[in-house]
């Protein structure tokens, strides 16, 4: 993000926030450290209006199999939701889901792509 626009004021415009700054490792669900601030920013936009649920919506990159895939989304997405959760983030407010490899937003063929299909969207629940 950038221009001034904070999470919160994306959020409302756009409905969705996509996010690259939150890393895993290879294969895994879990967080790595240098993600807190994307965290955190997420956390004071939802501290900032009580109102807003998330979808959270976890995606891979292509390489592997597709069920693996889809499963690791899933685990990625529900290991954000939990630190939001511990963040003092009301569970009721956070919905889940994984897309696997199914909605690539760049190509799977180079490094720089696949990097870009590894994400955590973000999605305000109406």
């Amino acid at each position: 993000l950038g221009g001034g626009m904070n999470m919160l004021d994306k959020l409302y415009k756009d409905g969705r926030i996509v996010s690259h700054g939150i890393l895993f490792d290879v294969n895994k669900a879990t967080i790595k450290p240098q993600s807190m601030g994307t965290i955190n920013e997420i956390v004071k936009a939802l501290k900032q209006d009580s109102k807003i649920k998330l979808s959270i919506e976890g995606h891979t990159d292509s390489d592997g199999d597709d069920k693996l895939n889809q499963k690791l989304s899933e685990q990625r997405a529900e290991s954000v939701k939990k630190a939001l959760i511990d963040q003092g983030i009301d569970a009721v407010r956070l919905q889940t889901k994984g897309l696997g490899e199914s909605k690539p937003i760049d190509n799977n063929t180079t490094p720089e792509g696949k990097a870009n299909n590894r994400r955590v969207e973000f999605v305000l629940v109406k």
